[in-house]
């Protein structure tokens, strides 16, 4: 069975990847790469200093880093949860180690935008993702 966002993963509830993370020093220039070079469409900027673009339905985050190490130029992987909640709880069953419970991160007149972050046994940063429609 293949995942969907109306078919999720039975043990878990992932419905595929929402969203990809990339760390950029000049988000001006990320922005105008992406979208006038690429031809990805904008979708919306939001503070403190992101840009999502859409790459085929999967969003793209350009977001400016803080830091300078080789985890800076690290991508993150969101993967859609059809019930964050509960594919929190399942994950969290099978060991996965999360910095906390998901939690609204943004809300926008259409929706609201959860998360909860986690990392692979690499150190690779992952995290459920969650729209709900207002």
């Amino acid at each position: 069975m293949t995942p969907s966002p109306t078919n999720p993963t039975p043990e878990t509830g992932l419905t595929g990847l929402a969203q990809i993370a990339v760390t950029v020093h000049d988000l001006d220039g990320a922005v105008a790469f992406y979208r006038d070079v690429l031809g990805l469409p904008l979708l919306f900027q939001a503070p403190p200093g992101m840009a999502f673009l859409d790459l085929g339905g999967v969003r793209l985050l350009l977001g400016l880093g803080e830091g300078t190490g080789p985890e800076h130029r690290a991508s993150v992987l969101y993967l859609r949860a059809a019930d964050i909640a509960a594919s929190h709880r399942a994950l969290a069953g099978r060991g996965v180690v999360f910095d906390g419970k998901p939690h609204k991160v943004h809300e926008d007149a259409r929706h609201e935008l959860w998360l909860a972050t986690f990392r692979d046994p690499e150190g690779n940063a992952l995290a459920l993702m969650a729209e709900r429609p207002k």
